[in-house]
Order: structure tokens, then C-alpha cells, then sequence
């Protein structure tokens, strides 16, 4: 039977969770920084993220996820924007239809030092060097996105 496939004559279960998370800038000497979070070798890089904890809203769940997963505390100043996307999981037997609504954040405490073990690295990066880093394309476009609403935030719109 070949991966991913559930047994014959059996449909896969479908599930459709949701998780929420931000992308953290800061600008240091005029430059726009971002923090993104790696693990792995080699190192796949990607914006932190999470589930919601029973009665969290998206939001909550966003700034504990960063917290967490970054070591830095944040406040969320505006929606970026939802990705969705599919997966399975290794036998087949259930599809996954993954939300993942992402927030624009800045930081107001903590250290990149006091992240959790779910990464091996956090790191800033410069915002370039963040969009190439990212693992994953979709991730990639929620970077830019976040990009456009930092130059409106700087020009006052």
C-alpha cells in the first residue's frame, strides 16, 4: 500500500484544526528585523505558531505561542492574514485541512534566549534574509504581506 493512502475501500477522516501566530519585527538601526524559529539539521526555518488552548481565542493563542516559542512577549497590533493548507498523516486514514491565522506583533520584553525546546534556534534575522530563510512558501508570503503593513504603519496609514 503506498504512503499515505488509507486501506482500500476506506476514506480518509477529515480533520480541520486551527492555530494561530505572529510575525515579530523590530527595526535596530534603521533595518527592519524579523524573528523566526529553526529546528532541525538542516535548520528549517519558520514563524512561530501553535494550537489554541481550550477557551483561548486566536489572539491569546498567538501571543502565547510567541511567547513560547521565541522567549519574546509581544503585543499584537493588526491581522495579517490566514493560510490554509493539506496534509495527511503517515498512513493515510486522516487529511488534515490546517487554518493558520498569522499577526503582525512587536516586541515589549523577554529574550530570543528564553524559547522553548520545540526549536533548537531563534534567531533575528534581517527582513531579506528572513524571507529567504523561510521553509516554507506560504510562510514566505504571509512575511510579505507583513512587510506592506509595517511601510503603511511607518507612513502613518
Amino acid at each position: 500500500m503506498a504512503k499515505n493512502t488509507p486501506p482500500r475501500g476506506k476514506k480518509p477522516r477529515l480533520e480541520e484544526p486551527v492555530s494561530s501566530g505572529g510575525v515579530v519585527y523590530r527595526k535596530t538601526d534603521g533595518r527592519l528585523e524579523i524573528v523566526l524559529c529553526g529546528r532541525d539539521n538542516p535548520i528549517r526555518w519558520s514563524l512561530a505558531k501553535g494550537t489554541p488552548d481550550p477557551g483561548e481565542t486566536l489572539e491569546q493563542t498567538a501571543l502565547r505561542e510567541v511567547q513560547e516559542e521565541t522567549g519574546l512577549e509581544a503585543v499584537i497590533e493588526e491581522p495579517i492574514k490566514s493560510i490554509d493548507y493539506w496534509f495527511s498523516d503517515k498512513d493515510g486514514a486522516v487529511r488534515y485541512h490546517k487554518t493558520v491565522h498569522f499577526y503582525l506583533m512587536a516586541p515589549i520584553g523577554g529574550h530570543t534566549g528564553l524559547h522553548d525546546p520545540e526549536f533548537d534556534v531563534v534567531q533575528w534575522f534581517p527582513y531579506d534574509e528572513a524571507l529567504h530563510r523561510l521553509t516554507y512558501a506560504n510562510e514566505a508570503e504571509v512575511l510579505r504581506q507583513a512587510r506592506g503593513l509595517i511601510s503603511q504603519r511607518e507612513k502613518g496609514g
